[in-house]
């Protein structure tokens, strides 16, 4: 019904009704009133309009004489008013100047505001006189009983349809309460003073994965299990005495971490029959990873001030020394022994480039540098690593879960926490009376949240002060030869990712480290793009290594040596992407390059790599311009990155041009 017709029926029907009725909004203004309202009382035509002030139509009553004498007008009108914008439910009978009888019957709104129905009871006013005047053998008392038994009624009538309009109202809000709560992303309920939900909408399920969905007429260690009621009973039973409450704990089955808000229902009372508790539980898992995360990233501000130019300068050898290791691994014939310490130089040389960005993010803020990794050629290389690390007879085993697909890791940052449990793992088995043993290092998901990483040992497990301080900096158990910063920088890089670290003993003897971090698959990758990438370096052997990873790569490429031969070779069309180091010969940087570009070659995919540690001010500036990768780095990152970089480019990767060859 279009709202035109609605009104039109509205205001027909309030016609046709014999009493008058008007409606005064919370302003005091005039809704709506019917004609009979403007009949019944004289009104102007100005006092029946909407908008009409109830002030101004009181004013003119009270001149009428409408409540009687005038007397002073103004402070009638004031204390009517007064009245008015304290309404109340209200019934009354009055007799008005012009000797009629009215009855006066107001209600509020739940919009604010108020009604008035009036009712022009003259005849049944006569009819009582009537019978009291020929009525002389009845008793002035009963006259009296009967008048008021009928004034009871009608009061009795106005009160049950205030009643009925509020049960209608109370219906509505029930409704639009229960949807409301249905559509939460939250748990809400009411539990009464025995702790049996009286009340629940249903999201219990969705948000602990495991517990049932509908927990009405359920006691609660029943419907959350023993752990969640051995966390939570005891605020339970101190919001039943009327504290407040509010609990954080992590759900072990699932690994979600909840907010569980505890309110006294304010009905409790002394003797135990009314009352309960309301609950309010919401998932805080991504809120607490942030959280930990930012944290951590304020506590590492540190005084140390390390010189950029011989981190840049290690880093520019070990781009040359993974260079060429990787051109030794692809020699034919390479004997399966030299192929093993090519494999153990690379994965040390890589881990020595992290260190050195380490080191260099000591004089500035520590950022994450997650991509997409597979799981399996990263144990791989940590198991390359830690092995010649281990005495003969104690063994190393790796357990992944089958199915974990590509996720999104630090890998450096990884690589280096899980090799330091191994070496920790080592010193333990070693300090064992059997001596040997064995050290297990699994990886698994937890439902969609985490994916946890466990070290384990055989050696004789945590004292009962290392448990408590093991995360501390500084605190070691190995006396002198250690420094007491291992499981310390392990906590460090996993809250930083917004993850935990957990020391226990294992039930069969020997220590256990548990490392959960966010759970985040990585998106599949771009398609294979052929490109001509402009490399624009100043160190010959860089050049000619990163060159190779390129072509490698499936690219062509095309070289510079300074950021002015660069921007003539920029022009030509076939260049599809431009990779260029920030230092460069000259005055002009790599970043001047790239921005000078922007102008020359809209749309052009540009990157940028560096040895200079994140602190850098020139390094700061560059990663404005352009995405920046880090030296020394292997070709499946600098892949990575590539592919990276060419879907951040509006409409994502391009497709390949024809291709000459500039050589």
């Amino acid at each position: 019904m279009q709202p035109e017709t609605h009104e039109k029926l509205t205001r027909a029907g309030l016609n046709l009704i014999q009493q008058a009725l008007s409606i005064f909004d919370s302003d005091l203004r005039l809704a709506v009133c019917n004609p009979r309202y403007q009949e019944m009382f004289g009104l102007p035509d100005a006092l029946v309009r909407p908008g009409a002030s109830f002030e101004e139509t009181i004013r003119f009553l009270v001149r009428r004489g409408e409540y009687g004498p005038p007397g002073d007008v103004e402070e009638a009108v004031r204390l009517r008013v007064e009245t008015a914008r304290d309404f109340r439910p209200h019934y009354m009978e009055r007799q008005r100047a012009n000797g009629r009888w009215v009855s006066v019957e107001g209600a509020p709104l739940a919009q604010g505001g108020w009604v008035t129905v009036y009712t022009d009871i003259t005849e049944i006013k006569l009819q009582e006189q009537l019978l009291r005047a020929r009525s002389e053998e009845l008793s002035g008392q009963l006259l009296t009983h009967a008048e008021r038994l009928g004034m009871a009624n009608r009061q009795l009538a106005s009160t049950n349809a205030m009643l009925e309009e509020t049960q209608r109202e109370l219906r509505e809000m029930e409704a639009r309460t229960r949807l409301v709560t249905e559509m939460m992303p939250a748990h809400i309920a009411h539990l009464d003073r025995n702790l049996v939900y009286t009340y629940s909408n249903r999201r219990l399920s969705s948000l602990v994965p495991g517990l049932p969905a509908n927990v009405v007429g359920m006691r609660f260690e029943e419907a959350v299990g023993p752990q969640l009621h051995a966390s939570l009973i005891a605020d339970m039973h101190r919001t039943l005495q009327g504290e407040d409450a509010i609990c954080e704990l992590t759900h072990e089955d699932s690994g979600r971490r909840i907010r569980v808000v505890m309110t006294p229902d304010p009905r409790n009372a002394s003797d135990g029959q009314d009352g309960g508790v309301y609950l309010l539980t919401t998932d805080i898992t991504a809120e607490t990873q942030a959280r930990a995360a930012l944290m951590q990233t304020r506590k590492r501000e540190v005084a140390a001030q390390l010189t950029s130019g011989l981190a840049h300068d290690f880093s520019n050898l070990l781009t040359i020394i993974l260079g060429l290791q990787d051109k030794l691994a692809r020699l034919p014939g390479l004997p399966s022994e030299a192929a093993e310490a090519v494999r153990a130089t690379q994965a040390a040389a890589r881990r020595g480039g992290t260190l050195l960005r380490r080191i260099g993010e000591m004089s500035g803020a520590r950022v994450l540098n997650p991509q997409a990794t597979d799981l399996e050629p990263l144990l791989d290389d940590l198991r390359m690593m830690a092995s010649p690390s281990l005495p003969a007879g104690m063994r190393l085993s790796i357990a992944l879960e089958p199915g974990l697909g590509r996720v999104m890791l630090d890998q450096g940052a990884t690589q280096d926490a899980l090799l330091n449990l191994i070496l920790n793992a080592r010193d333990a088995i070693g300090c064992s009376e059997d001596g040997g043993g064995q050290i297990r290092l699994s990886a698994r998901r937890v439902q969609d949240t985490w994916l946890e990483l466990a070290v384990e040992d055989d050696g004789p497990g945590f004292t009962d002060e290392a448990l408590k301080r093991g995360l501390d900096p500084f605190y070691t158990t190995k006396g002198a030869e250690g420094s007491g910063l291992g499981l310390a920088m392990v906590y460090d890089q996993a809250s930083l990712a917004g993850g935990t670290v957990r020391l226990a003993n294992r039930p069969e003897g020997g220590a256990r480290v548990t490392l959960r971090l966010p759970l985040r698959p990585a998106a599949d990758p771009a398609p294979d793009e052929t490109r001509l990438v402009l490399l624009v370096e100043d160190s010959a052997e860089i050049r000619m290594l990163v060159r190779e990873m390129l072509v490698d790569l499936g690219h062509r490429v095309i070289e510079a040596e300074t950021a002015e031969d660069a921007r003539a070779l920029a022009l030509l069309p076939e260049i599809g992407m431009v990779l260029s180091d920030i230092q460069l010969k000259g005055e002009e940087t790599g970043p001047d390059l790239l921005a000078r570009l922007r102008g020359l070659r809209p749309g052009l995919a540009m990157a940028l790599m560096t040895s200079l540690p994140p602190a850098d001010p020139l390094r700061a500036r560059a990663a404005q311009e352009a995405a920046v990768l880090a030296k020394p780095f292997a070709p499946a990152e600098l892949d990575a990155f590539l592919r990276a970089t060419a879907s951040a480019m509006p409409g994502g990767a391009r497709p390949a041009l024809p291709i000459k060859d500039l050589r």
